[in-house]
């Protein structure tokens, strides 16, 4: 799949300006500057960002009112429900003030609903649950901010909500008690993109300021919170930023039971990164919804008992090792539809459906069928029950969300953001939706929005990439959305002689840019396509991180390759 390369606009003045003050390398300057860190401090904040960074959490609208409704909760006897969304964010914030509460009040339990049987965020079922078993409190996180009338419908019957959500209120909001939701246009707190275990985080650290608690006590669940920013795919800059990085740092050095059991199966030695909990902590945590129920996930969590949480970690991943075995079967079963279909080069969207297929990972599918065959929004439909349901993943710069909006008469329920969105839909209306969305996508979608875009933070030379540039390069974690791994363009690079596929699926690099310069090796996952490229014995351009290897007790640097190109 060829790709375009677009290299970021540079900021020369004020790169200049950053260097004469931090004297490091001035290619760091620019990746700073693209981060929007422009001053000495905004530099030290970047690097060295510290818990005193973090805003009064009584700052949020509403907090003073969510703090004194669990206070007379607690004087009450009341009994209070903790309720979150299944996903990874959900759980992990349900933990975290489940069990902080949990050590000061007995008379709680916690709600996650079942992803199939309930579907997202707050239910008719959950609403009923508390009310036959005279919940009178109701703390929902990462969830509850467009569910106006199952709320209405629950104050009728004398429960009280708070709302501790990150997602966009719409103009009329549940009539809850408090809702804490940085989001909402009249709340004056400074950061606005907290994720859902973020804002739980707030709530308890205000529950401790008000009752004198040490602050360690809340500040032990920052690894579950690090886990819901990584996760949730938020942006990596100011308070996810400093709790993401703190949170790594108890990953790494005390972790809670339940993280350290995953860590164990999943047979992490290094220090972890955002990247470990992306794509190693989180699935295992996302398969306990996926393949059954996300009540697992958050009794892994809570569990104090190294024995048990360990128990409890080894079905979460068995539970992962079946979800990649069915998302496997049906992607391939999805490119074998798509390969025998002759209309497949003429459309400019994706749209499958077979009823047997399993409703836990057609978003995945969705994102696999973008990220390496078909570069288009894509829609991935199944049966539950009576209805088709489905998962939505877009290109970038394209709103899946609107295009499936305007297929709304269609559909029995939809929701979702601007890169992802799920909708239900009788099975009679498929082959209408199929045809309503290729004709949406294909009136409004652009040609270059239809070609993967690789961005590049800044061109680079060979001499340039040093220890001493990497171990400053590596002080940019976490790294997250607006805080990538920086991207990097070298050109006119050749060929020592020595770079050679490996497994028939990868190219090993061993290449020099210039005939003095230093000789660099690299690693290109499943770039083997490319191979003639770095064979021809002519110049070519590529497009890489920079990464360390360690082999035989030995550290040195090698490129992770992600592109190349003949050169010009």
């Amino acid at each position: 799949m060829q790709k375009r390369w677009t290299v970021k606009a540079y900021q020369p003045n004020q790169e200049k300006a950053l260097q004469s003050s931090l004297r490091i390398h001035p290619l760091l300057c620019r990746l700073l500057v693209q981060r929007h860190v422009h001053t000495y401090e905004a530099a030290r904040q970047f690097f060295r960002p510290t818990l005193d960074d973090l805003h009064d959490p009584w700052l949020m609208k509403d907090m003073d009112k969510a703090i004194s409704r669990i206070e007379l909760a607690f004087f009450r006897h009341e009994k209070i429900l903790i309720y979150g969304d299944y996903d990874v964010d959900g759980c992990t914030a349900v933990a975290t003030v489940y069990a902080f509460l949990h050590k000061l009040y007995n008379n709680i339990e916690f709600y996650i609903p079942h992803r199939y049987r309930e579907g997202y965020g707050i239910s008719a079922e959950g609403i009923a649950y508390a009310r036959d078993n005279d919940f009178s409190l109701v703390i929902a996180l990462d969830c509850g901010i467009k569910s106006v009338e199952l709320i209405s419908m629950a104050k009728e019957m004398g429960i009280d909500f708070i709302i501790c959500d990150h997602h966009l209120p719409d103009a009329v909001v549940p009539p809850a008690v408090a809702i804490l939701n940085p989001k909402q246009y009249d709340c004056p707190y400074p950061y606005k993109e907290l994720s859902g275990c973020g804002i739980g985080y707030k709530l308890i650290c205000a529950f401790a300021q008000k009752r004198g608690i040490p602050m360690e006590e809340a500040n032990q669940y920052l690894d579950l919170v690090a886990t819901s920013i990584a996760a949730d795919i938020v942006p990596m800059t100011g308070e996810n930023r400093v709790l993401a990085f703190h949170g790594l740092k108890k990953v790494n050095s005390s972790p809670l039971p339940g993280i350290q059991a995953l860590i164990t199966l999943s047979e992490l030695k290094e220090q972890l990164t955002i990247s470990n909990l992306v794509f190693v902590i989180a699935p295992r945590v996302n398969a306990a919804g996926r393949m059954d129920d996300a009540r697992k996930a958050v009794n892994l969590f809570i569990e104090n008992d190294v024995e048990k949480a360990a128990a409890i970690a080894a079905v979460l991943h068995a539970d992962n090792f079946d979800r990649k075995e069915i998302d496997n079967t049906i992607t391939q079963e999805a490119v074998s539809l798509l390969q025998n279909d002759e209309s497949v080069g003429h459309r400019k969207s994706t749209v499958l459906y077979q009823a047997h297929w399993h409703k836990g990972v057609v978003g995945i599918v969705a994102s696999r069928l973008i990220d390496k065959y078909y570069y288009r929004p894509t829609i991935i439909l199944t049966q539950s029950n009576d209805v088709v349901a489905g998962s939505a993943r877009s290109v970038n710069g394209f709103n899946v969300y609107e295009a499936i909006h305007q297929c709304k008469d269609l559909l029995v329920n939809y929701g979702g953001h601007f890169y992802a969105a799920g909708m239900t839909l009788k099975p009679e209306n498929v082959a209408a939706f199929q045809q309503r969305f290729e004709e949406v996508v294909a009136n409004s979608i652009r040609p270059d929005q239809l070609v993967p875009e690789i961005v590049i933070d800044t061109e680079i030379y060979f001499t340039d990439i040093t220890p001493a540039f990497y171990n400053i390069l590596k002080q940019f974690e976490p790294l997250g959305p607006d805080n990538l791994r920086p991207v990097f363009l070298a050109r006119n690079i050749t060929d020592t002689g020595y770079s050679k596929l490996v497994k028939e699926e990868h190219i090993k690099f061993s290449v020099r840019q210039g005939r003095s310069g230093p000789t660099l090796s690299g690693i290109g996952f499943y770039m083997a396509d490319k191979f003639p490229i770095v064979n021809s014995k002519k110049p070519f351009d590529i497009v890489f991180n920079i990464d360390e290897n360690e082999w035989n007790g030995q550290t040195s640097l090698q490129l992770k390759v992600i592109d190349i190109r003949a050169s010009n």
